[in-house]
């Protein structure tokens, strides 16, 4: 009798370890590359660069969609970085992406001018990158489908900062255990991403990316999301109180080459 029943429940065994396993590995990694640019020039020369040599060579190594944004013009803020999101199946993905790059004939070619700039006519100021791993309740990209001109749609980015790691773990378990990202799928954000950074200069913090067609439709969503019950009953457990010690946003918009 012993042997009869050994065989099963260790399939069985096999088959919950191996689940858990493969629901670890689907959740996918992203990159945040930020240029900063300081004029027009560089501008032009990072935008060529990207749309011609990069996100080309990125499509033939099988990375996509990969979104490309701006700062939407605001009198208040310096529209001076480029924002380019990119997703990666796994980190051994990630970890050969320059190697690749420095033997791809056509990327090289294709950008030429960035790659060979020289001191005095360097294409940026510098280049900042952040690598993050999506959240459960999210594990793979969702490029917005958002319609609409370009330059009116808002692509809102955010960064949550923790105070310890500990009060961090907890904003992330409001997020997927304690129903936020739910919430904000029910009302209409459409998020392209959730995710833990797990090397970047603010840690610990999460970032997330939601999506508007305009100003307008991003504010009244975000009225909405204050005054729905779902929010006012979260937000008041205990465990969920002072979880994030800085908060910062961007609103962005797409550049024409942009995947979405």
């Amino acid at each position: 009798m012993k042997n009869t029943f050994r065989l099963p429940l260790l399939t069985l065994l096999i088959m919950v370890i191996s689940s858990i396993s493969g629901y670890a590995q689907e959740k996918e990694y992203y990159e945040l590359k930020t240029y900063t640019i300081k004029n027009d020039d560089q501008e032009k020369m990072v935008d060529n660069y990207l749309e011609h040599a990069y996100l080309p060579a990125l499509k033939r190594m099988g990375i996509k969609p990969v979104g490309v944004f701006k700062v939407r013009p605001d009198k208040f803020k310096v529209s001076d970085k480029i924002y380019v999101l990119i997703p990666f199946q796994s980190l051994a993905e990630f970890d050969k992406l320059e190697s690749m790059l420095a033997v791809d004939k056509t990327h090289l070619s294709a950008g030429a001018e960035y790659i060979n700039a020289t001191h005095d006519k360097k294409p940026y100021e510098r280049i900042s990158s952040v690598l993050m791993r999506a959240f459960p309740d999210m594990p793979k990209m969702k490029p917005s489908k958002v319609e609409g001109n370009r330059t009116d749609r808002v692509y809102e980015l955010r960064s949550y900062e923790g105070p310890t790691e500990a009060m961090y773990n907890r904003k992330v378990n409001m997020f997927n255990e304690g129903g936020e990202v739910e919430l904000f799928e029910s009302l209409g954000f459409n998020a392209v991403f959730y995710a833990d950074v797990i090397s970047g200069d603010k840690m610990p913090n999460l970032m997330y990316m939601t999506t508007f067609t305009n100003i307008e439709k991003r504010d009244a969503l975000w009225k909405d999301f204050g005054s729905s019950d779902k929010w006012k009953e979260i937000s008041v457990i205990d465990k969920y109180q002072n979880t994030v010690s800085h908060a910062d946003i961007y609103l962005l918009y797409p550049t024409e080459y942009s995947d979405y």
